[in-house]
């Protein structure tokens, strides 16, 4: 037997959360693009087209206020984000390329300091993961040891069915909660069919490999080749679901304003501007080198984790064709 929800009652579990006062985020069209949004009601999930951003939003926001101060005569006043406030969320329809990502990102805001708006927000939120029936030549999960049915970061992973509906898979404790406390809208089936998985190009990257290879060629050709095209615009890092560099700054007047975190990029020319003046990525193909790097060798030593799901979004957007797939493939082939 397994356990199976209908696209109607998948809809009408996302208009119970909101009614419950959830924030459900999840693919929705908007013009002629897929993103992820706040839904007002099942009739917006748009599930099965990877969104245009990645799903880090719904964690790690575009900019957000961490205090705000006020000086007077009495003094300075400083009032801190109460992260208590933060809403309980559930993320609906993540494909397995945006649902493995925040265990990636945990790693970095859980280390040497606790990051509470990332965490409280990740502690608030349930993650409904849905199987990948459709990839693009841009698509590489399985490169990156993923794949378009890989149940890594959701709570509860939902899999298309021939003839409509989706099989149900309970991943975690919250997961379960969610089959408890809807148990009416799902269904025991005793035969199902799922929908073929999405079968992107290309075979696995040997990961090993590679950080080996970049651990002897920190200076070589391909540096030249490839990097020295980007023209440093940061789309691969906003667009991408595991980037997570930040820039913190204060906004306002001496006597009264904000200070928020601004989503940053590697690719910045500013980036490591030092206030001497000195500026050790100086140049575009450097900047682009680290960031490669940082995905496939700093991260994987410093945490164990490849900073990449594969999602491609980096490839469709690049202005200059710029294809981070393409250089793993050649760096194997070196």
């Amino acid at each position: 037997m397994a356990l199976t929800i209908s696209e109607a009652n998948l809809r009408l579990l996302i208009d119970l959360l909101i009614g419950a006062g959830k924030r459900v985020i999840g693919p929705k069209r908007v013009g002629e693009m897929t993103v992820y949004e706040p839904l007002l009601s099942g009739a917006d999930l748009s599930p099965g087209t990877l969104p245009r951003r990645s799903a880090k939003e719904a964690f790690f926001p575009l900019s957000e206020t961490i205090l705000t101060y006020e000086k007077d005569k009495e003094g300075l006043k400083v009032t801190d984000v109460d992260t208590a406030t933060f809403p309980e969320t559930v993320l609906v329809g993540a494909l397995p390329c945006d649902a493995a990502a925040p265990q990636v990102m945990d790693a970095v805001f859980s280390w040497d300091y606790k990051d509470e708006f990332y965490l409280e927000r990740r502690r608030r939120t349930t993650i409904i993961g849905l199987s990948c029936t459709s990839a693009d030549d841009s698509c590489f999960c399985t490169l990156v040891g993923l794949s378009p049915t890989e149940t890594k970061g959701s709570d509860l992973f939902l899999t298309p069915l021939v003839g409509g509906g989706y099989s149900c898979q309970s991943i975690s404790d919250r997961g379960g909660e969610l089959l408890a406390n809807y148990p009416h809208l799902f269904s025991e089936t005793a035969s199902v069919t799922p929908l073929p998985p999405a079968r992107p190009e290309g075979g696995p990257v040997d990961l090993a490999k590679v950080k080996g290879w970049l651990e002897e060629h920190f200076e070589d050709e391909i540096w030249e080749e490839v990097a020295d095209r980007c023209i440093g615009c940061g789309a691969c890092a906003f667009l991408c679901p595991a980037c997570h560099c930040f820039d913190i700054v204060d906004e306002g007047t001496e006597a009264k304003g904000v200070r928020r975190k601004n989503w940053d990029a590697c690719a910045f020319g500013k980036f490591t501007n030092h206030a001497s003046g000195h500026n050790p990525r100086d140049l575009q193909n450097k900047r682009y080198r680290n960031r490669f790097m940082h995905k496939f060798k700093y991260y994987d030593d410093k945490f164990g984790k490849t900073l990449c799901t594969g999602c491609g979004r980096c490839i469709r957007s690049c202005p200059v064709g710029i294809d981070i797939k393409g250089i793993l493939e050649e760096i194997q082939k070196r």
